[in-house]
């Protein structure tokens, strides 16, 4: 399948020659049936008493079209099952400069069905029910990769100050890496904060990811190593610490949990000025009033040309223009509060961008 040049490609070309070069890489993550089960999809709005309280996955799906003819997203992250309907079938992508990309590996610690979310409560395990050859073919063996509709994976580790199971993560990563590096499969790497460390106090979280980060990557080739690194923003010293110390690795935050508007753009604001350059937004993309004009004002924040607050007092014109009520007052939408600071220099917030409500990080699920 012939498909346009895709923005990731030119944006990672620019970056990794010139990282001032202004390029910013915005994606969207509706991949979160990797995750949760009936609630995955999100809530319908305005909610009809008879009616299910959640979307269907048919319409997520309609969504994720939408998001692709509106085309300010770099990148549309999904399930393989999804990816498989609406990139290899459908060929969504075809004709859109907008990457698919599939989830890759769903460790224990997203595992998150039923009301408890007890296997988070555990320390994450490697696992992955999708695989390279599914993601971008379809089926379990192709002899002509030529019909790919998915050449792009996200892959990732919770790593816990736990000896043998962080040495199991990394075990799973690197060979996941030379089975993609073999199958000609691009990926980009996610490290979530710890989800039941063993030892590691929360001032300690932020400082441990970022040196795991470096640690892991000096063994890792220039031939498998990931397109860009998806973690929580750290702070503005240690972010931008981890993006001087080697300028040819693109870092991305991810969006954090479900807070204010203001949180979502003040987050993605100030991790661009600590030099993060792609943020990959799920929840708050896929929990906002009106998805599309979301996203427009998340790529007016990412590519500098508004500040933060005066985005969300956009935003809401719109929604007004629209007719669309807002969840919350403007007033009430402008505030900030801890799902805005990702992870902390001295501590760690209570909203961080974990997928885990039942772990020592977060409260409440979150990307």
């Amino acid at each position: 399948m012939t498909m346009l040049p895709k923005s990731l490609d030119s944006k990672l070309k620019s970056l990794q020659s010139d990282n001032s070069s202004g390029e910013f890489i915005l994606a969207d993550a509706k991949d979160a049936d990797m995750a949760f089960g009936l609630s995955s999809c999100g809530e319908r709005r305005p909610q009809q008493s008879d009616e299910p309280a959640y979307r269907s996955l048919q319409e997520y799906e309609a969504i994720i079209r939408q998001i692709v003819d509106q085309g300010l997203v770099d990148i549309m992250l999904m399930s393989a099952r999804t990816a498989d309907r609406l990139a290899r079938r459908e060929g969504l992508f075809a004709n859109s400069a907008m990457t698919p990309a599939v989830r890759m590996n769903d460790s224990t610690d997203i595992w998150l069905a039923g009301k408890d979310y007890s296997y988070a409560n555990e320390p994450s395990l490697p696992f992955s029910t999708a695989s390279i050859a599914h993601a971008k073919t379809g089926v379990v063996d192709s002899a002509d990769n030529s019909h790919a509709s998915v050449d792009l994976g996200l892959y990732s580790i919770t790593l816990n100050h736990d000896v043998a199971r962080d040495r199991a993560s990394l075990l799973a990563y690197r060979e996941f890496r030379h089975e993609a590096e073999r199958a000609g499969f691009r990926h980009f790497l996610e490290v979530f904060p710890p989800n039941a460390p063993s030892d590691l106090k929360p001032a300690d979280y932020a400082p441990f990811i970022a040196d795991s980060i470096v640690r892991l990557l000096a063994g890792v080739a220039e031939a498998e190593s990931p397109q860009f690194l998806k973690i929580p923003y750290l702070g503005p010293r240690l972010t931008a610490a981890l993006c001087e110390f080697d300028q040819t690795i693109v870092v991305g935050i991810m969006g954090g949990a479900s807070g204010t508007t203001h949180d979502a753009f003040h987050l993605l604001a100030e991790a661009r000025k600590s030099g993060v350059r792609a943020a990959l937004f799920g929840r708050k993309i896929n929990g906002a009033e009106d998805q599309l004009a979301f996203i427009q004002h998340l790529r007016q924040v990412a590519d500098g040309e508004i500040a933060a607050r005066e985005a969300v007092r956009s935003y809401h014109a719109v929604l007004a223009s629209n007719g669309i009520e807002p969840k919350v007052a403007l007033e009430d939408d402008l505030q900030l509060t801890a799902a805005s600071q990702g992870l902390g220099e001295s501590g760690v917030s209570k909203d961080t961008a974990s997928y885990s409500s039942a772990t020592a990080v977060a409260s409440s699920t979150a990307r």
